[in-house]
Parts: structure tokens; sequence; C-alpha cells
């Protein structure tokens, strides 16, 4: 049997693997997404924002494989809280100029935000469990929003933040270029699989050797972990004074979480919530969700609600394993 070192790196080596791998994924099939003629538009709301949730749904899938449901609803959880609290509270911290909110993020997706928070709430309140019809409602709200998003753009509304990186990228391929992109995914697609199964299966063993639940760890480590490109991304762009962008992205992740991330596994096999996560997890989840509702009622984001954010980051992580 491994010693428990030894399975700590196994387990950092894994998540490293699986976040970085799907960087590299998402990175060469938004540019064979271009090469191939989809509007830019459209591989920045399937492509970019799905990639980013990539390394949460395939440790997600994994866990199920694994017989380690529990780790999905509490990835889920620990991401969202993570990307809430982290992301936009570093966002506001170090940028140099107020963060600014997008009023069509104001307007429709973040009522979905919250609104999708709440969704999960109730369903994992009322038996415990992502069953597979709630699981198969929130893949259909997921695609309900996708086509809602697609029918309302405009244009204008095709300038956000990954559109913007996408439309600086080469529109055309030559044979050896897609070539090159297409073994990029191949390889890439081979070592997220590595990546996810290892990073659960030392999950398990871990949890097993220090008798903590697979679920504590998922929520925290494996959680922060599949959030820290969306934080690398957020302080360059803070750094640059763009750490704006940042709000729209982790807006869209948590939606995507929500809906698919728990829904795809949940069709599979349905999804248990345990007691701990439910009296204290899913509360501050609705508690990170509608603070950052009535923070950006205003259009900005202060560097003081961004330390908000980071001390309410700083008391889950605590309470989670007792510290305070």
């Amino acid at each position: 049997m491994d010693s428990l070192p030894l399975l700590l790196l196994i387990f950092v080596v894994g998540l490293a693997t699986l976040v970085k791998a799907s960087d590299f994924f998402t990175d060469a099939a938004e540019k064979l997404g271009l090469a191939v003629g989809l509007p830019p538009f459209i591989v920045g709301v399937t492509i970019v924002s799905m990639g980013t949730s990539l390394p949460e749904l395939l440790s997600s899938l994994f866990g199920i494989f694994q017989g380690a449901e529990e780790v999905v609803a509490s990835n889920v959880i620990g991401s969202n809280i993570a990307n809430i609290c982290l992301v936009v509270g570093t966002a506001a911290i170090l940028s140099t100029k107020i963060l600014r909110v997008m009023y069509n993020l104001i307007s429709v997706d973040l009522p979905l935000f919250v609104g999708s928070a709440f969704l999960f709430a109730l369903m994992a309140s009322s038996d415990q469990r992502f069953s597979r019809g709630e699981s198969l409602i929130l893949l259909i709200g997921y695609i309900v929003y996708l086509f809602y998003i697609l029918k309302s753009s405009d244009e204008e509304d095709s300038s956000s933040a990954e559109e913007a990186d996408i439309e600086s990228l080469p529109q055309t391929l030559s044979a050896a270029q897609a070539t090159r992109e297409s073994l990029v995914l191949l390889l890439s697609g081979i070592f997220i699989f590595l990546g996810a199964n290892y990073t659960i299966d030392s999950l398990i063993q871990i949890s097993e050797r220090l008798n903590i639940g697979k679920d504590i760890i998922a929520i925290s480590a494996v959680a922060l972990g599949t959030s820290l490109p969306e934080l690398m991304v957020t302080i360059n762009a803070a750094l640059k004074g763009k750490a704006e962008l940042a709000v729209g992205n982790v807006i869209g992740s948590n939606i995507f979480n929500i809906f698919v991330v728990v829904g795809i596994p949940g069709l599979i096999q349905p999804l248990p919530v345990s007691d701990s996560i439910l009296t204290h997890s899913v509360p501050t989840l609705l508690a990170a969700s509608l603070l950052m509702f009535f923070i950006v009622q205003d259009n900005k984001i202060t560097i003081w609600e961004g330390w908000l954010f980071i001390m309410l980051y700083v008391w889950f992580i605590a309470t989670t394993f007792q510290v305070v």
C-alpha cells in the first residue's frame, strides 16, 4: 500500500496534470473551431466557457466511475465558492481600477447565477441527493440558457473577454498547424483522462488514511485546484487593469458547474449530499451568491468588498476543517 506522502504527491501531480492538460485541450479546440469556420462568439460560449470547467467535469465523472459519488456535489460547491470568494475577491483587491460589471450580466446572467445556486440548494435539501430526474432538469436548464444567449447575441455582445482573445487568433490554420493542434488535442485528452483518474484514486486513498470524508477533500483541495486557472488568469488581468473580465468568467463558470457538472454525472448515478455539506457548505454557497448579487447592483466591486469575499473564503476553509 502506498505511503501517505506518496499519495499526496500523486494527488498534487494528478490535479496539476488535469488542470494544465485541460488548458491545452481548450486552446487547441478553440483554434480548430475557428479554423473550420465556427463564429468567434459560438466558440466563446461553447468551447472556451465549457473548457474552463473541464477539470471539474472530468474529476466528477471519475468520482462516479470509482465509486466516490459524494465528491461531485462537494466539488461543485467548493469550486463555485472559490470562484466567487477567491477569484472575484483577488480581482477586486489587485485591480488597478474599480472592478466594473457589464449591464447585460446584471440583467440576465446574474439572476440566473443566483437562481441556479438556489435550485441546487433546493434539490440537495429535498432528499440529500440529486436524482436522475433532477439532473435532467439541470441539463435542460443549461440548454435553454445556451439557446437564449445565442439568440440574444449580436455583434456588440460578442466583444466579451473570451471573444477578445479569440479574435486575436489567426482565423485559418495551415495543414501543419492543423495537424499540430489535432495532436495537442489528442495528447491533452489522454493526459486529462490520466490526471482525473489519479486525482480521484489518490483522493479516495488519502481520505481513508486520514479518516477524512472524501467530500471534505473534494470541497477544499480538489475545488481549489480546479479553480487555480481562473485565479491565475485573474491575477494576470488585474495587474494589467483588466480584472473586470473575471466577473463574467466566474458567473458563466458557476452556472455551468451547477447545470452540467452536476447534471451529467447525475444522469449516470444519483449523487448523494452529506449532512456536513448540506448544513455548512450549501448555506455558504447561497450566502456568497447573494453577496455577489447585491454587491454588483451598482455595477462595481470595490477593494473593500474584495476583502470581504476573501474573509468569507478563509472562514469557509477554516470551519470546513474545524480550525476555528
